[in-house]
């Protein structure tokens, strides 16, 4: 049975998480194509920490799907209430913003449509089988939901062959039932064994920091290393707003150190961890193993 764990207590941010970095031109190009475009990215929407620096290098996570998600976490910055019909010219506008900003390497991500039969699996697909034929040479990651454990669903998205398929698990298995109710421990685990057996890389990605042990967090590295997941990426949780979840513990880069190191002794291919690190942070890095495979 899981355990049920009590809010934490406000707490200040560490120097290390202070970080302003400075607004450029092309920071500027990358938002003004967006508005144009009427296009969302996760960037955006989730507060993303890293916003500067991955649109200064040209690079973002699009949410397709609209803007509204079904659930409700209470970590997600995402709003949530009931989503507007499905949007058919979307990805048209997202060809075309890949084009203008010229990408080499997407990420393709969504709010999570369980108003809809297989949870948006189909768009996922003519997105990644459009992009292709209009950008060759760009390389596709998708960051996907549970659909609701829907098997058909998910084939949808491998069938279209992306480069990467992630599906993030956000927190340690204890915390399930309070932060992501709508969410299941083993279905998710169950989606990312699916995705190792095929061609096409796996990935997740969990934060830290809300109040969870470290058994916890060892016990979840496990798990992924259990069903092959071959990415990995950790980071620290922060509150969003006053009505999200507060902060237990700030992580210093020193424990994310370790932790990167024990995913590497359990088989996991490649990782990117610290304080700042989102699940897209250094993904095409991520999809090639970077300089630090240590997996087979």
């Amino acid at each position: 049975m899981n355990e049920i764990q009590s809010r934490p207590q406000f707490l200040r941010k560490p120097p290390w998480l202070k970080v302003r970095p400075p607004y450029t031109g092309k920071c500027r190009h990358i938002k003004s194509v967006l508005a144009e475009l009427q296009l969302h990215t996760v960037c955006q929407e989730a507060a993303c920490p890293n916003i500067a620096e991955c649109f200064q290098s040209g690079t973002a996570t699009f949410l397709i799907l609209g803007n509204i998600c079904t659930r409700n976490c209470l970590y997600c910055n995402i709003a949530h209430d009931i989503p507007a019909p499905v949007d058919e010219k979307e990805i048209n506008r997202l060809i075309d913003a890949a084009q203008k900003m010229n990408l080499n390497y997407m990420v393709i991500t969504s709010v999570t449509r369980d108003d809809l039969p297989d949870g948006g699996a189909h768009f996922f697909a003519i997105c990644i089988r459009e992009l292709r034929k209009a950008l060759p040479a760009c390389k596709i990651e998708v960051l996907i939901p549970d659909f609701q454990g829907n098997q058909a669903a998910l084939e949808k998205v491998i069938a279209a062959k992306p480069d990467v398929i992630n599906h993030n698990m956000e927190v340690v298995e204890p915390l399930f039932p309070q932060l992501r109710p709508q969410g299941n421990y083993n279905l998710s685990l169950q989606l990312l064994s699916r995705v190792a057996k095929t061609a096409v890389i796996s990935k997740s990605g969990f934060m830290i920091g809300f109040g969870e042990k470290h058994k916890d967090i060892l016990q979840l590295i496990d798990d992924l290393a259990s069903v092959s997941c071959a990415r990995l990426t950790i980071g620290q949780y922060q509150q969003p707003t006053l009505n999200h979840w507060p902060v237990a513990k700030y992580y210093h880069p020193d424990e994310f150190a370790e932790l990167k190191e024990i995913a590497y002794q359990k088989g996991v291919q490649y990782v990117e961890a610290g304080p700042l690190v989102r699940s897209s942070y250094h993904a095409a890095k991520a999809r090639l193993g970077g300089q630090e495979v240590r997996g087979t």
